[in-house]
């Protein structure tokens, strides 16, 4: 671990170094080293070891009624120490020029410790508009997100991505508008596991949106003043499940769709020492963006098993409060909603599809000094789970709670 860091390390430098001395270049080199300690009650619902937490998993009795699920666990990490470069290029013409490369070590699916990229994408500009081409915060994430100690950053309430994209905004001094062209890298759609019709396990990979030959899209619309930016916006995802079906031991080729249109809206304000911000999303199949969700399966043809789909929707909205500065402290909630589908559905596919609500409360309190923060969190968490009716909806529900503590420390530099 040590070796990758100042190997990344020694080559962001001397790129920066060499960046320095090309005429019209300049750069800002930063990162942090940051550990995390965490608790949790029981078994959840989470990704990089526990670091990146979900919700509490449904109880899971053993043969004599023992949860297998209810046994409390912990953790000790640093893979979300990174670096990074900021770079600023020469003029265009009369178009400004920049890009962001960042890594972290948090590695990919199940491997840890490796360098992984964060951001990566260059930035025209010019007369109040900026084109971004590389990879960089989904749209949906957006300039407003909870400011917690959390490594989820308040998913799965908050959409959390990053995603290689084409973005266009357009400022002027109050308004700004943006529109985005999107694809999938690191954080991927959820569709069935096998071609075989009804199946409803499901694994995640880049070739259910990549086989739709279209791209997901975002349009948003933001006011700005002092220490204040309110928005909405309008996201599609158009994704292909299966390309050929294997039905009654014959192999057929298959058109198949399912397209879900989500929206969203936001609000922050800052003022002296408070923080006040929210969102809201109204979703349709938004698994890629760590979320809770999916489609349901509305008619299967009696021949070739090619399947036709409706998304799920889910509403979900969360809060934040922040106060202070040296010693600053706040709160999170967050609230989400299984609504179901429009159609009758057959089998679901997805993530979390038998949860019907989560509720979370978090309070935190950190310690902040110039380069250095200390922090503690504590979160509830409450999900409800039971049987899906006709339209995916949740019925017959019963609580499952999780008690969460985090400790963080940070140096940035």
């Amino acid at each position: 671990m040590k070796k990758r860091f100042f190997v990344l390390a020694a080559l962001v430098g001397m790129s920066a170094g060499a960046m320095a001395q090309k005429k019209g270049f300049d750069y800002t080199f930063y990162g942090q080293v940051r550990t995390d300690v965490f608790y949790n009650s029981r078994s959840n619902s989470e990704t990089v070891d526990g670091l990146f937490y979900m919700y509490p998993k449904d109880v899971n009795p053993d043969a004599d009624g023992n949860d297998l699920n209810g046994k409390a666990n912990n953790g000790f990490y640093v893979l979300y120490t990174r670096l990074g470069v900021d770079v600023k290029g020469p003029m265009l013409g009369k178009i400004k020029t920049s890009a962001k490369v960042e890594a972290d070590f948090r590695g990919s699916g199940t491997s840890y410790s490796t360098v992984r990229i964060r951001h990566a994408y260059f930035n025209l500009a010019w007369n109040g508009s900026a084109l971004l081409v590389g990879q960089t915060w989904h749209p949906l994430y957006g300039d407003v997100a909870p400011d917690i100690l959390n490594l989820n950053m308040g998913a799965p309430y908050q959409p959390f991505s990053r995603a290689p994209q084409i973005r266009y905004k357009f400022n002027t001094k109050h308004f700004g508008l943006t529109a985005a062209a999107i694809g999938q890298s690191q954080y991927l759609s959820v569709g069935p596991s096998s071609d075989v019709p009804g199946t409803t396990s499901t694994v995640k990979s880049q070739s259910f949106l990549k086989n739709s030959l279209v791209p997901e899209f975002y349009l948003g619309l933001d006011y700005k003043a002092t220490g204040l930016i309110a928005g909405v916006g309008a996201h599609l995802s158009s994704m292909t499940p299966r390309t050929q079906s294997v039905y009654n031991d014959k192999t057929y080729e298959v058109n198949e769709r399912v397209t879900g249109v989500s929206a969203e809206a936001h609000v922050k304000y800052t003022h002296d020492l408070w923080l006040v911000a929210a969102k809201s999303v109204l979703g349709s199949n938004l698994t890629q963006t760590s979320t809770v969700g999916g489609y349901g399966i509305t008619a299967t043809d009696a021949r070739t098993g090619e399947q036709e789909y409706t998304p799920l929707r889910v509403s979900h909205t969360w809060v934040n409060v922040m106060y202070g500065r040296k010693w600053r402290g706040g709160i999170f909630g967050g609230y989400l909603k299984n609504l179901g589908a429009k159609e009758n559905v057959s089998g679901l596919i997805g993530t979390g599809t038998n949860i019907d609500q989560l509720t979370t409360a978090t309070a935190e309190l950190t310690y902040n000094l110039p380069n250095w923060k200390f922090g503690a969190e504590y979160s509830w968490i409450a999900a409800w789970y039971g049987n899906n009716d006709a339209k995916g909806k949740i019925i017959d529900t019963h609580q499952v709670d999780n008690h969460r503590i985090v400790l963080t420390a940070l140096f940035q530099f």
